[in-house]
Order: C-alpha cells, then structure tokens, then sequence
C-alpha cells in the first residue's frame, strides 16, 4: 500500500486510463533517494492494463552507449523488421544487434518511437525507467526523443529520477515531485512494517526518517532486541544525530552485507558490477570465484536481492552501492576480472580498463576498438568516455594525446562542453608532436569551445595557426572556412579586419573548392573593412557541392544570400537537409534547417519558413544546439514582425539579442534587430525605421549580410517620412548590388524603390517594369509590396480603378502570407478608392487556422506521401500523423486527400521536390 500518496495515485491512475483509451502520456517522477518513486513505478505496473517494458539505470553501465535502451526494449526487438529499414538498421546497430550504420543517435530515437508505437498497435504499453539519472546518455536521449514526440499513441512512458534536474532533464515534459510524507502517514507508514514497536519507539523513527519511506522501513532493521523495547538508541540512530538519516540508511545496508557469507558476498558484487543480472553471466563470472548461484540464498533471506528465473534484481539501488563499497579493492578488481572474461566486447574492456592502475597499451587499444564501435552507433558520450580512459592507459605519450583530442572531440559533438575543456586540457598537457589531422582537430575542438564561452575571435586565432601548420589542403580549408565564418560572425571587433585579411593569406590558390573559400572568405574581409561589397563574384562548382565536406557544403549554401541566389540557397539547403535525414545526421540538422528557413523566408514563403523555423527549434532544443535555437528565435523575430505580432517579435528579439550579447556573435541579434526595423515598417512608423537602420549602420551587427534587404525599406521610410533625399545613398548601394546579383528578384525591388523617388512622369513606367521583372522570379511578399505601393500612387493620381486591381491583388497576397499590418494598410487603401470590403473567408483562411504541426503534415500528405514517410520526415509517428490530418480535415472543409489538392494547387509546391513539402503559401 502507498500511503500518503493518494494524490499521485490519482495522477498515475490518471495517465493509465489515456494510455487504456488510446492514447498517450509522459511523466517524470522527481525525488530524493528512498522518497517512493521505485514504489509509485511498482504501482504504475501493478495497475497498468497494457503490457509494462522496464528497465534501471545503473550508475557502472553510464558510458555504455544504448545499455539501458537495449535492456528496455529485449523482450519487443522481434517486431523491429516491421520499421522502415534506414530506422531498424539504426537502432539494431546501436543495440550491437546488426552492422553498425554510423547512424546519427536521435535517428536511434526516431526508431524508438517507431518501435514503441508499433507494439502499441497490438495493447497499449507502459514505459518505466527508473534511476533514470543512471542512464547512459545516448539511452537518455533516445527515449526523451520518443517520449516528446508522442501524441495520439497507446503509449505512456514514466520516468523517475533525482530532485536535481542536472542528474536527468526531462525538459518538456510533465513533472511529478514527491515531498516527505507528514509525521501521522509516516507514523502509519511505520506501524505497518513493524507493528512490535512501542509507541515511543515509533515515535523516535518517525522523527528520524524526516518523512522518507525507504527509512521508515529500513530504520527498525537496525534496532537491537533491546532497542526494539524501548532502549536507548545508539547515536547512529537518534534524533538529532549528524549524520542524514539516508547515510544511516545505508551504513545499515553495509553491515548486513558484512554479515554475510563471504560467498554470499563475492555474488553480490558480481551482480552490483553487472547491470544486466543475467543469470547465465552471473553463473560464468562467479566460478572463477568459487561460488555459484545457490550463495545468493543468504543475501536473499537478508533481503537485499530478489532471484528469478532470469535474473537478479537488487531491492534499492542503495544496497548495490552499498554492496561495492563494502568489498575491499582486492575483492572488487577480482570480480572485474571475472566479468571481463564473462561479458561481450563492450563490457569487457571497461571491466578490464577498472582493473588496470598503470599504462596498458593492450587494455588502451582494447577501449578505443569500442570507442570506434561505439561512434558507428552512434553513442557521441559514450565514444568520449573510452577515449578518455584509452589516453590515460597510453605508454605512449603521442597516443595518449591522440585520444585525449579524439575525446575531446567528441565531448563537443555530444554537447558535453565543460568536459571537453577538461579532456582539452589533458591533451595539451602534453608537448609531443602532432600529426596534421591531430593539430587540426585539438584546434577546431578549441574554437568550438571558445566560440561556445563567448570568445569567437579566440577560436578564429586558433584555427589560422593551425592552418599556417597543415598543408593537407581539404584539413586548410576546413579550418579556413570556419576561421572565416566565425570572424565575420562575431560581433564588432578591432582585432577582425587583420583576422580576415590573415585568413585570405593562408587560402590555397587554385579553382574549385579552394577558389570558393577564396571567394567567401574575400566578402567577409571586405564587409568588415567598411565595404559595401555591393560587387562580388563566386566560381563556378561544376561539381558541385554535394562531396564537400558537410561543414563547407553549408557556408556555401548559406553564402547564397549575399548573391540573392535564393533559388539555389533553398535548393541547396533542402538537399542538405534531405542528406542530413537519409544518413541519419539529425546532429546537423538545426544548422542546415536554419538556412532552410532563411531561403524560404527571402523567397517569400512564410508559412514554410514559420514550420521549418518551428521543427529546427524543437530539434535544436532536443540535440542541445543553443547557439542554433537563438539564431532561430532571430529568425522567427523576424516572421512574427512580418505577421504584426508585435509583442511575439520583440520577445523572440530579445532572446536572440541577449544571446547574441552572451556569446559575441552576431547573427541571431542581426536578425532580431532587422525584425524591429520591419515591425516599424509594417505599423507606419517611419521615423522609427529610419532612426533604427541609422543606429545598426554603426552597430555591432553593421557587417551583417542581411542588412542589404533592408536597404529598400529605408527607402521607403524615408519616401513615407519626406525625406527622400536620405535614402539616396542606400539606394545606389542597392542598386550596384541587385545589378551585380544578376537576379530577378532584386532588381524588381530596385525599380520599385526608384519608383518611389522618381517623379510621376517616371514613377509609372518604373512601378510597370517592377511588375515585369517580379514575374519572372516569384516572392509573393515583394511583389504585394509593390502592388501595394503602385496601388497607393495611381490612387493619388486620381486613377481608382487601376489602383483598385493592384490594390486587391496586394491584400490578397499579403492575406496569403498571414502578413496582417501590410493587408490591413492595402484594405484602407482599397476603402480610400471606394470599396466596401465584406469579412475574408475561403480556403486562404481556412488555412490558416492549421497549427504549423497540422500545416506540415497536410504539405506532406498533399503530394501523396504515407503516415509513415510523413512520419519520418516530421520525426512523428504514423499514429500522429493520422491524428493531424484528422484534427486538419475539418478545417480544410475536405473528408480524403484527394480534396486537398482544391485547396493546394500541386504547382505550388514545386520548389520542395527533395523533402515533399508543399507550399500552402
């Protein structure tokens, strides 16, 4: 019986019966150790009626990758043929089942959900994960994956863990924290296990367990015959003692394993040391040791373990500490050696690496054979921790040096930072000779992290120095492409402009990828000398970019904004992010999404660009990419400032800034700045809008690409203000950069702001040819813009009617993109004609009532993609999918899929053919 829980059993009972009806639940359970989350579990299982998977965390399996996932999901892997291949090849390789896929960890997540809700399909399922505090890392971020993303699943997954939120983050996802039970529920609590106890004697425990029920039940335990009748009690056992009543807790532990056998005990540590309990591996590992199974009766009989038929399970996880602690050193490395020659690969090296005080190059390449195994499934945590233990059994001190960057490294690709200045520091402990690929790793691996404590241009000096030592020329340009971006990056500094120039410097000459980091790294140099750089060129790749490197392939993409090549930006971007999902890169994918987004903002399409910005944030947050999820929040500033949401743009800006603030970086804070700009804009206040881009010409984000799109809304400003003649040279600068472009879209943008300083003998013809050019390059937010403005000026000219058809072709287009001032200014300009405008409806607005997860997943369904590939695009799980699209069908009007396509013409969903994602824009 729980007592004093009545609550939490209703919150739990609560949770069962949506998992009973069909749906789905999460739960993390928080505590102190012995507070009753293991027993709220036990309850969980008791009353679930569906099938219960479940699994410990145990603290000596925390640097296996996928342990805890592994013993999770053993009974249910015999319905993992039934996923999509790229998702069971994943997750079998992770759990060392298959041939390892070098699949990225939360692709290992994605196959989790799949599993999960597969099962699901056949009786509802119960997740229990306790300890979860103790998982490994990489079984952590799998299950959190799936626990996230559920939705309209037979699935519930509970979690319980320590009060501190830094043991295990269940960020996101609901919260359970258990308090002390009060004196009389303890006092209950208490007569239940030991009825025999005087009433003052109770009352002395209740005092000293504090409320926690693992003492109440563990304290009469420690009492002499005597004390059970109302001695004294000793000091370890009073009210009042020093010591916390958990210590006491376990000192009781010890001493009854004291008391045991020493057989008895040689079993207790093989199975404290092995987190599996696996009866066959326990049998083999305790015969070196002279025991057998039959010596676990004592410790049974104490109550410290259960015996099935399978396995051992401990009562507490405090006895299995207990149980390590109370065995000598001797004692302890003789059951490592025991279980090294018991377990698989995996354990045995780290079974081996506990038993080894002095350098072992055996033991050393034994761990970095697993790290090697474990970096093709995935286990970035995992990789780092057997690199780090290879490195300090290394006779050798070059190799030791070498595992201590490959540790490091990795540390940096699990987001494990503060450890990786630790292993950084190891590394560079050392002065031996390092081999170029070793150079350039500790250097990129010390940028990171310094670019990470707000030091960007200490991370670019790193890289030039490193890039003056390497003449392998893909490890310079590496190195020289992200010394370049992280210069430009950075915010304001007098040390950037000698950075760039050295970084030009250290180029390799030559075309192809060479002449293309040449090409980038020359505008970053001449923007942060005071250039305008409204002349550029780029080489041609006839190759292409799709065998770059991965972190090149991106700058590159993401330079196709200073060229306004919007087309080839998204084009770029979206097949980055279809290579990032096929190879199960999903580590990347905030970055490659972010640019994403971007193109899809620049080429006018706002509803795609507000469901990507929404999926990169959400994956940004799930891979721990800050950096990345405050860039995004700039971004979004960005569309909530197009959409008149006035107080969501200036709270995404100022997240964005103050990040931009913390880290001294430039492009989150560039963009939150531009969103302010626009917001003016959209609300009329010009003088704002002229005041804002005069002071961000002369701020920290003044090297900004972005700003030469906000060029023509100066313009504007200054046209609405009277005050044209300040916007002439902006307008020029404008004007040599839209023609250097060679674009379409820029240039119609050009004739636009000319219009608008033009007299009215030119003004009509440049507002015409606008319209032309804008034709022959669609950005459906541009050319309202001009609509609107040519509709405004036939209007002064007394031309009505003419003004009326652009005028309504704005609205509609501004109505389109959720852009609310800029339609509300083309309807008060419709009534200045005459027109009496009746309330909005159709498709357009039925549309628009989609949240962007049920917009995403009609895109996807439209272009006739299944539950399952649309799934595996949105990181959902079919079940979800279907659960969107039935919330979605009523809003749109239509009962199938086929009636999507009234809604959603399929020629506007041309410029997504890689991901499928059409455009409801």
């Amino acid at each position: 019986m729980l007592h004093g829980r009545a609550a939490e059993r209703d919150q739990l009972d609560r949770l069962l019966r949506l998992v009973a009806d069909g749906r789905s639940g999460t739960l993390v359970v928080r505590g102190e150790a012995g507070i009753g989350k293991s027993a709220l579990l036990e309850y969980a299982a008791a009353h679930a009626q569906a099938r219960v998977l479940r699994v410990t965390g145990v603290q000596s399996e925390a640097d296996l990758p996928f342990a805890a996932l592994h013993v999770l999901l053993r009974p249910v892997l015999d319905r993992v043929p039934s996923l999509p291949p790229q998702q069971s090849d994943a997750l079998l390789g992770a759990l060392g089942l298959g041939a390892t896929s070098g699949g990225d960890r939360f692709l290992v997540g994605l196959a989790t959900l799949s599993l999960l809700v597969e099962v699901s399909t056949s009786t509802p399922l119960v997740c229990l994960i306790d300890d979860a505090h103790w998982l490994d890392g990489e079984s952590a971020d799998a299950l959190l994956f799936a626990a996230r993303r559920l939705n309209a699943e037979a699935v519930a997954v509970l979690f319980a863990t320590r009060e501190a939120e830094r043991d295990f983050s269940g960020r996101g996802l609901p919260e359970l924290r258990l308090a002390r039970l009060k004196p009389d529920v303890a006092g209950q609590l208490l007569a239940e296990h030991a009825p025999d106890l005087p009433v003052a004697v109770r009352d002395q425990l209740v005092a000293e367990a504090q409320g926690n029920p693992l003492a109440l039940i563990e304290l009469p335990a420690m009492l002499t015959p005597e004390q059970r009748q109302g001695g004294h009690l000793p000091p370890s056992i009073a009210v009042g003692a020093p010591t916390q009543v958990l210590d006491r807790v376990f000192v009781g532990f010890r001493d009854r394993i004291a008391a045991l056998p020493e057989r008895s005990r040689s079993c207790l540590l093989v199975a404290a040391l092995d987190d599996r309990g696996d009866l066959g591996v326990l049998t083999a590992a305790l015969e070196p040791l002279g025991a057998c199974l039959d010596d676990f009766a004592a410790a049974e009989r104490a109550g410290l373990v259960q015996v099935g038929v399978l396995r051992v399970a401990f009562r507490h996880p405090l006895v299995r500490t207990a149980v390590v602690l109370a065995c000598d050193v001797g004692a302890r490395m003789a059951a490592h050696r025991s279980l090294a020659a018991a377990v698989d690969d995996d354990r045995r090296a780290w079974h081996l690496a506990a038993v080894t005080t002095r350098p072992d190059d055996a033991v050393a390449d034994e761990l970095e054979r697993l790290a090697l195994r474990a970096r093709l499934r995935g286990g970035q945590a995992a990789v780092s921790a057997a690199y780090a233990r290879a490195a300090e059994l290394s006779a050798d001190p070059v190799d030791a040096t070498r595992r201590w960057i490959a540790a490091a490294s990795t540390a940096v690709e699990a987001g494990l930072w503060q450890r990786a200045v630790e292993l950084v520091g190891e590394a560079r402990r050392r002065t031996v000779p390092l081999a170029p690929s070793e150079l350039s790793g500790l250097a990129t691996v010390r940028a990171k992290l310094e670019a990470e404590a707000g030091r960007p241009l200490a991370g670019v000096r790193l890289l030039l120095e490193a890039a003056s030592q390497v003449t392998d020329e893909p490890t310079v340009l590496s190195l020289l492409s992200l010394a370049g971006y992280l210069n430009w990056s950075s915010a304001r500094h007098p040390d950037q402009v000698s950075l760039a120039r050295r970084t030009e410097e250290l180029n390799p000459q030559g075309d192809g990828p060479a002449a293309a980091v040449r090409a980038i790294n020359n505008g970053f140099r001449r923007i942060l000398e005071g250039d305008a750089v409204t002349t550029l060129s780029f080489p041609d790749l006839p190759g292409g970019t799709d065998d770059l490197p991965a972190d090149l392939r991106m700058v590159i993409a993401q330079h196709a904004l200073m060229r306004a090549d919007h087309d080839g930006m998204l084009d770029a971007a979206t097949m980055i992010v279809g290579d990032c999902r096929a190879q199960g890169r999903l580590g990347r994918l905030p970055q490659a999404m972010t640019i994403q987004v971007i193109a899809e903002l620049l080429s006018g399409r706002h509803r795609s660009a507000r469901v990507t910005a929404a999926q990169a944030m959400s994956l940004a947050a799930d891979v721990g990419q800050t950096m990345w999820s405050a860039y995004l929040a700039g971004v979004q500033s960005w569309l909530s400032a197009v959409a008149g949401a006035e107080q969501e743009c200036l709270a995404l800006g100022a997240e964005a800034l103050r990040d931009a603030q913390r880290r001294a970086w430039m492009p989150g804070g560039c963009w939150a700045e531009y969103a302010r700009v626009l917001l003016d804009l959209g609300a009329g206040r010009y003088e704002a809008v002229l005041d804002r881009m005069e002071r961000a010409a002369i701020g920290s984000s003044r090297h900004g690409f972005i700003w030469r799109y906000a060029w023509p809304d100066y313009v504007e400003a200054a046209a609405r203000a009277g005050q044209p003649r300040r916007a002439r040279i902006l307008l020029s600068r404008y004007a040599e950069w839209a023609e250097a472009t060679g674009q379409h879209r820029p240039r119609a943008v050009l004739l636009r702001a000319r219009a608008l300083l033009s007299p009215d003998d030119e003004a009509h013809a440049l507002f015409q040819r606008a319209l032309d050019v804008h034709s022959r390059a669609e950005q459906p937010f541009d050319e309202a813009r001009t609509r609107l403005l040519y509709g405004e000026w036939l209007r002064r000219q007394q031309r009505r009617s003419a003004a009326r058809a652009q005028l309504e072709a704005a609205r509609e287009a501004f109505d389109d993109l959720e852009a609310a001032p800029w339609s509300a200014r083309a309807a008060a300009e419709l009534r200045a004609t005459g027109v009496s405008l009746p309330d909005r409806g159709g498709a357009d607005a039925v549309v628009a009532g989609l949240t962007p997860q049920e917009l995403a997943v009609v895109r996807l369904a439209v272009r006739g993609a299944s539950n399952r590939e649309i799934g595996s695009q949105l990181f959902l799980s079919p079940r979800t999918v279907a659960s969107h699209l039935y919330k979605a069908f009523p809003k749109l009007g239509v009962t199938s899929r086929a009636e999507l396509s009234r809604l959603v013409p399929l020629d506007q969903a041309r410029r997504t053919p890689t991901t499928g994602v059409a455009d409801l824009s």
